[in-house]
């Protein structure tokens, strides 16, 4: 299983569903914003790697090293001011991270579900 958006709220919860179910989780996302974060307080991943959604190479790395048959892609830029602020960021995280998750599904072997 991969995850991306791992260390957010919503991932880090997800993260913690997954894990008590017995799933091998690897996550993708940036480093948490609090300390403590949720994520650490859960236990974190099984595996995780800490970079932007949208360096298409350090993700399509992680991706491969993984070889996941589930992608839950949960990484994004959900702030509302911070939308305002630096629209063309969020563009970006939200989109085009977006597009490098697809695009680093097509190479896998093992894939057989993608959840955007």
């Amino acid at each position: 299983m991969f995850l991306t958006g791992h260390t957010g709220f919503k991932g880090a919860w997800l993260n913690l569903w997954l894990q008590s179910l017995g799933a091998k989780v690897t996550g993708y996302a940036l480093a948490p914003h609090t300390e403590p974060s949720m994520f650490a307080l859960m236990g974190g991943a099984s595996e995780s790697h800490i970079g932007d959604i949208r360096d298409a190479g350090k993700l399509r790395a992680a991706m491969t090293a993984a070889d996941p048959h589930v992608v839950i892609h949960m990484a994004a830029q959900a702030l509302v001011r911070e939308s305002y602020r630096d629209p063309l960021a969020t563009y970006s995280t939200n989109v085009l991270g977006t597009g490098g998750v697809l695009q680093a599904c097509r190479t896998l072997r093992q894939l057989q579900c993608v959840v955007v």
